[in-house]
């Protein structure tokens, strides 16, 4: 490489000023060119400038940049997420024929919910979720499995009438349909971060190599929402609340989540005073789900109810702050022991009175702090707090906090690091499954595990209020001088009608 990169934080225009005093105690201009129109991870992240020294250092000043003809930064960000798919599927092959005697799923870390389900919702007979079976997921997600199961029987017609094509059970065809289908919408994701980060287009590139990834891409149908929520948002970024909220109300037809991603959208617009821009995406939202729901409200109603009767009714899932305070105190906290069946009333009521005061903590810092967050930053805090606090925390859930937070906060130290936690949850969790007695591990492993990964959480999301209270230190903002918020869309670049007051803090617009 050529010569050391400049600063993180050079002048968008101009020369660059040599750190070299001239005669008379002034600083000469180098004649350099100028800066790059986009962020170099070498020059702003000290894990890829570290990184980049096994392939000669970090980018040099000279450089050209932005004259790839085909290896741009998005077909290497969907290269890498495609590399990394590769080898989740590898990992997920020994589970991938329904055949799981020995206990496969748990000693080679393969499990995954779609294989049991397959048979479970007679998906093997054709039958349709929800008209024909019950499934306990929201209607695109059981759209979804139905797509793949069809989409297999149509590979074991044709394997049948030609001879020619690979023979797999059932099952397997269905399975290699449905991670080929989560693998397009992971592809989404990482097009979709890219777009949503403005100048930094090698941020998507933490989606594409991600440990998370890599351990959770194909455990449930979680990514398919993860595309729909990522993609609404980068409809919301272009200027499109409208299809934003087509795209968001899709989402939460097939997982509630993006529900919340509305509602860091209506804080962040009460704040700008675009609340009618945000009332259009809320509204688009609405129709768009009951289009999907409303059929299966009329055909089946209890089967298409049976989601929120079980989620109303379930206990404390295994890894939750919830269910560790259940056996920290023998099951004697909230409802104590429940019968078959029986809700937890009183633990249902704490939950929703601890995610009420989340959102309340959340619209306190939107409206007090000195500069309107970014989209990605509410967002993240409100996802990650969801999860925090909610009684259901399903490992691949993760998979809904990952464009969140490289968007929130694009450092891969913190990034690895929290993913670490999340990927090595993982084995406790199936060795816990496994049981102690069958060279498995015992409950406070996993424990232990649950514990370290819901730290990560709680000191990424002290980062992310950090740069919110402390705009300065916020890495998008900073790595790229006069940007707003690059994912904003109508929020970019607004003047703030609503705030809050903090006594001795400046409010900048």
């Amino acid at each position: 490489m050529s010569s050391a990169p400049p600063g993180p934080s050079a002048p968008a225009d101009g020369p660059a000023v040599s750190p070299e005093p001239a005669s008379g105690g002034s600083f000469r201009r180098a004649a350099d060119p100028p800066p790059p129109d986009r962020v170099i991870p070498s020059w702003a992240d000290p894990v890829v400038a570290q990184a980049s020294e096994a392939i000669g250092g970090p980018w040099g000043r000279h450089a050209v940049i932005g004259r790839a003809l085909f290896w741009t930064p998005l077909r290497v960000c969907l290269l890498f997420t495609t590399f990394v798919l590769a080898l989740a599927w590898i990992k997920q092959a020994p589970c991938s024929d329904g055949n799981w005697a020995g206990w496969v799923q748990y000693t080679h870390f393969c499990y995954s919910d779609t294989v049991p389900l397959f048979g479970l919702h007679d998906l093997d007979t054709g039958a349709l979720p929800y008209l024909d079976s019950p499934v306990e997921y929201p209607v695109l997600t059981g759209g979804f499995m139905a797509l793949a199961a069809a989409l297999g029987r149509v590979y074991d017609g044709a394997e049948s009438a030609w001879g020619v094509l690979p023979d797999a059970p059932a099952v397997q065809s269905y399975y290699v349909v449905t991670c080929l289908l989560l693998s397009l919408c992971a592809l989404l994701t990482t097009r979709a971060v890219l777009g949503l980060s403005g100048r930094r287009p090698w941020d998507a590139a933490m989606i594409g190599l991600s440990p998370l990834l890599f351990v959770h891409a194909f455990t449930n149908w979680d990514l398919f929402a993860v595309a729909l929520a990522t993609a609404g948002l980068w409809a919301w970024a272009r200027q499109r609340p409208v299809l934003a909220g087509v795209l968001l109300g899709l989402g939460i037809a097939a997982k509630l989540y993006p529900a919340l991603l509305l509602g860091a959208l209506f804080l962040l617009c009460l704040r700008a005073g675009r609340l009618r821009t945000w009332l259009r995406t809320a509204v688009a939202a609405g129709v768009a789900w009951v289009a999907v729901n409303a059929p299966l409200v009329v055909l089946a109603p209890e089967n298409w109810s049976r989601f929120f009767r079980l989620n109303s009714s379930r206990p404390a899932d295994p890894d939750t702050i919830w269910n560790l305070v259940l056996h920290a105190t023998d099951q004697r906290a909230f409802d104590g022991l429940l019968a078959d069946g029986q809700s937890p009333t009183v633990l249902n009521a704490v939950v929703a009175v601890a995610l009420l005061l989340l959102v309340a903590g959340a619209a306190w810092l939107t409206l007090a702090a000195p500069v309107r967050p970014r989209v990605a930053q509410l967002a993240f805090l409100l996802v990650a707090g969801f999860l925090l606090l909610n009684k259901v925390w399903s490992p691949q859930y993760s998979l809904w906090l990952l464009p969140l937070a490289v968007l929130a906060r694009p450092r891969w130290r913190s990034l690895l690091l929290w993913q670490a936690t999340e990927a090595l949850l993982w084995v406790p969790r199936l060795l816990w499954y496994l049981g102690a007695d069958n060279r498995g591990v015992g409950i406070e492993w996993f424990f232990l595990g649950v514990v370290i990964r819901d730290l990560a959480v709680v000191v990424l999301m002290g980062l992310v209020v950090r740069d919110v209270l402390r705009p300065d230190e916020d890495v998008v903002r900073t790595t790229w001088p006069g940007v707003d918020d690059p994912a904003g869309g109508p929020l970019d670049g607004a003047t703030d009608r609503v705030v809050l007051r903090r006594p001795g803090v400046d409010q900048v617009t």
